[in-house]
């Protein structure tokens, strides 16, 4: 049996807490329900199960790499895209009249985070077709969605975003790559990207790059930046495939995740490269956006389902190694008793449940932001506003939380094994090596910081940090409604007192036009918002399991539940409390990360 995930934990976050039954009653979901859901997941646990996990770690043993001008994979990553595209994987929640099903973006999610806890090295393949196929579908022309799409959904092609180039890194604004204008409409691109992620390999017939370029004599900056289309074969009218001058120049070799390629490749270098534009020019990073925003929860997603993993493999270890005695009351060992499995001790418990705390906690955050996505179907438009509002201000949490949380997770599995977690013999230290990238996707901690603190906050007039109040509110109510939560209610609300205490001292400097002083600390806010919101998270976990216990609704035991409020009083007394210490930062008027007139840094 392959013990990667608890598939209870996943429907009862879905169906329970995240009330699936209330999002299908949009007229967008009139044909689909719970069941028709639970047996996709099913499909896709099988399929995991036989398929995906156990070549995990062959992955990692034989990793892509660059040969003879070409990128070499895992075999199975062709037939993943075949076979996702059949299962409805890649395209499942597109519109019917591109072929997909118009599942539920939650839905979605909960099938890839059984994916990306059975093979995290995988997801991305199709992750990004999706992606970028439904780029194509929002701004593209009808040319561009019948030309790419279908063959996109089925898998036969696969999609990447091309932003990333050598001299710029994330900052995008100093991109080079230049498109120039041809008489049939199309463009010569040209330029190189790097870190494009599953960005060529031998066993996809074509690859379809979005690619940001300026346009000549567009304006500087990111108001100077459109999207193309440029595929790596060009398609006749006929159909017939070919070369479009899209070079692939190497694969990085990296320390986790190496069955997932990551390219360097080179646009226009050796003759002409046709790309084909996206929407309107100069409109390119705001179209974009689209793209990156839901891509940052799906790397959320995909660090959460890594330190799903590892708890579960920490568990079993837990539950299976025998070593030390138990302390008597006297403080002391009797030698002459049997030695005990470790997870009768307290510390090798305390780790259990700082990784379950964070991974469960993460995993319905990422939920959340699927059901606030998906509810828009079903809303008013000032509601859908709203709902809009409140996703992009949780995006950057979503994406940052399980990337940041989760590497401490799993590092603290390897905690468990002691020394058999440093050794190849045993997962974890694959786990640890494949999240690692995961808080440098799609922006790193410090760029997801800025952007929660110096645009997701202010949005709107502070609006949205008052839709995430009333939240907050809504399960601090219904958690006074249990008395055996009602503390717990309380200290929720003391810690968005301490963030709201925070947010108006350093709103001063904003104020002042001082936004270096405002942005300074950025990371450690990030740090104290994103564990207020875990705890939110954690409150309605342990509401919606109290709630079944006294209606003695029970769709699973009587101890499940009970171990999620469990949780939740362990993320409060261990995890929420942290953020007072956090919030001693910001009562220090000492900027000491600015730079001065003297450099300090030696």
């Amino acid at each position: 049996m392959n013990n990667y995930f608890n598939y209870e934990t996943l429907k009862f976050i879905l169906h329970d807490v995240h009330r699936l039954n209330d999002i299908l009653k949009a007229e967008r979901f009139k044909d689909i329900d719970a069941d028709m859901i639970n047996i996709l997941l099913d499909g896709v646990k099988d399929y995991c199960d036989k398929e995906l996990y156990p070549i995990f770690r062959e992955m990692d043993e034989k990793p892509a790499y660059y040969e003879d001008g070409k990128i070499h994979v895992h075999p199975k990553v062709g037939e993943v895209m075949t076979e996702f595209g059949e299962m409805g994987l890649i395209g499942g929640h597109f519109d019917e009249k591109y072929g997909g099903m118009q599942l539920p973006e939650s839905a979605i999610n909960a099938a890839y985070t059984i994916v990306s806890t059975a093979n995290n090295n995988m997801s991305g393949y199709p992750g990004l077709t999706t992606g970028s196929a439904a780029l194509i579908t929002t701004f593209g022309s009808e040319a561009l969605k019948e030309t790419y799409v279908e063959k996109m959904l089925s898998g036969q092609w696969a999609g990447t975003m091309c932003l990333t180039e050598p001299q710029a890194g994330s900052s995008l604004s100093d991109i080079t790559s230049s498109a120039s204008a041809n008489e049939d409409g199309s463009y010569n691109v040209k330029g190189q990207k790097i870190f494009i992620s599953g960005g060529d390999h031998e066993f996809t017939e074509n690859f379809i790059h979005l690619f940001l370029a300026r346009i000549d004599g567009a304006p500087a900056g990111t108001k100077g930046i459109s999207l193309f289309v440029v595929p790596k074969l060009k398609i006749g009218e006929d159909g017939s495939l070919s070369p479009n001058n899209v070079q692939t120049i190497a694969d990085f070799q990296k320390m986790g995740q190496k069955g997932y390629c990551t390219t360097h490749l080179a646009f226009g270098e050796d003759g002409t490269t046709q790309g084909w534009l996206v929407g309107e020019e100069n409109k390119g990073l705001k179209y974009m956006f689209q793209m990156m925003n839901m891509a940052r929860i799906s790397v959320g997603r995909d660090a959460t389902a890594v330190s799903i993993a590892a708890y579960h493999a920490s568990l079993q270890y837990a539950n299976e190694r025998v070593q030390g005695r138990k302390i008597k009351s006297s403080g002391k060992k009797d030698a002459s008793n049997n030695p005990v499995k470790i997870i009768e001790h307290a510390d090798v418990r305390r780790m259990l449940l700082f990784q379950k705390s964070v991974s469960e906690g993460a995993l319905s955050l990422i939920h959340e932001a699927s059901a606030l996505y998906d509810s828009s179907y079903n809303a008013d438009q000032e509601t859908k506003e709203n709902l809009k509002l409140l996703l992009e201000l949780i995006t950057p949490v979503a994406k940052t939380y399980p990337s940041e949380k989760g590497k401490q997770a799993v590092d603290t599995g390897l905690q468990i094994l002691g020394g058999y977690g440093f050794c190849t013999d045993f997962i974890l230290q694959q786990y640890l090596r494949d999240i690692r990238i995961m808080s440098i996707y799609e922006g790193t901690t410090g760029i997801q910081s800025l952007d929660l603190l110096g645009r997701k906050i202010p949005m709107n007039g502070g609006k949205s940090v008052q839709l995430l109040v009333a939240e907050f509110q809504k399960e601090i109510n219904r958690a006074k409604e249990h008395g055996n939560l009602s503390a717990y209610a309380d200290q929720l609300a003391g810690g968005m007192k301490t963030i709201e205490k925070v947010l108006g001292k350093i709103s001063g400097h904003a104020m002042q036009g001082e936004f270096e002083k405002y942005l300074a600390d950025a990371t450690p806010f990030m740090e104290m918002f994103s564990t207020l919101v875990i705890a939110w998270q954690w409150l309605k976990m342990a509401n919606t399991a109290q709630d079944a216990l006294i209606s003695n609704k029970l769709t699973y035991s009587k101890e499940f539940y009970e171990s999620k409020i469990h949780t939740m009083k362990f993320f409060y007394k261990y995890e929420l409390s942290r953020i007072e210490g956090i919030a001693n930062i910001f009562d220090d008027e000492k900027f000491l990360t600015l730079q001065l007139e003297n450099e300090l840094i030696i």
